[in-house]
């Protein structure tokens, strides 16, 4: 079920003090890179990704597939930060609005 605006809102105000949990570097998206950007979210749930490269077609793109192979939601991409939300059922640590 994808988020709603307030949903995004809600996790943007939370997501504004973390630090870069995943940096995708110049090699850019790795079977290695998912693994542990899946494990990443199932600990902490919302995290920041900060990508390299200056061409902002290719950080789309490593985005939407980042999202896609760990089932996580997109909150917000500003610049070369990304901020993914993936729910923990066993540890929900924000209760997102309705």
């Amino acid at each position: 079920m994808p988020l709603s605006a307030s949903q995004k809102r809600y996790l943007r105000s939370f997501a504004h003090d973390l630090k870069p949990v995943i940096l995708v570097g110049q090699k850019g998206i790795t079977d290695a890179l998912l693994a542990e950007f899946s494990s990443a979210l199932a600990h902490h749930e919302l995290l920041k990704v900060k990508l390299a490269g200056d061409d902002r077609d290719e950080r789309a793109q490593a985005i939407e597939t980042m999202a896609k192979h760990a089932g996580a939601e997109l909150v917000q991409a500003i610049g070369k930060t990304a901020c993914f939300y993936r729910r923990n059922p066993e540890r929900d640590q924000f209760s997102l609005p309705r």
